[in-house]
């Protein structure tokens, strides 16, 4: 089993920074590809960017590549998701997820976070 609980979330004005967590209190993350996703309000939840259990590949949304980094680090069974210039349709909760494949975790995660609210204000 996998318990996943994201922090790092809050109030910012765009063009600035945030770092998202994502701890697996199981300590099984290294078995796992991890994604974030992100769903904005009266929309859809959309994948954000993924790495592959074996930390070798990564994978991002069109509307973040160059802004946001997807990482891990196994000893801390922590991912992370640095987000950088921030826009307000950045405004959404953002979940962590994860699966043993990274092409089955961006439409099919076996386990998801509880989710964390980021704010970005013009």
């Amino acid at each position: 089993q996998v318990h996943l609980v994201e922090s790092g979330g809050g109030l910012v004005q765009a063009g600035e920074s945030l770092r998202l967590s994502c701890e697996d209190l199981r300590r099984t993350l290294s078995k796992y590809a991890v994604a974030w996703f992100r769903q904005a309000p009266g929309n859809d939840r959309e994948f954000v960017a993924t790495v592959s259990r074996l930390r070798l590949l990564t994978e991002y949304a069109d509307s973040v590549k160059g802004r946001f980094t997807i990482s891990v680090d196994n000893g801390k069974n922590t991912a992370y998701l640095q987000m950088n210039s921030l826009t307000p349709e950045g405004t959404a909760v953002y979940y962590c997820a994860v699966c043993p494949s990274i092409e089955v975790v961006k439409s099919r995660p076996d386990y998801w976070g509880q989710g964390t609210q980021v704010t970005v204000t013009s």
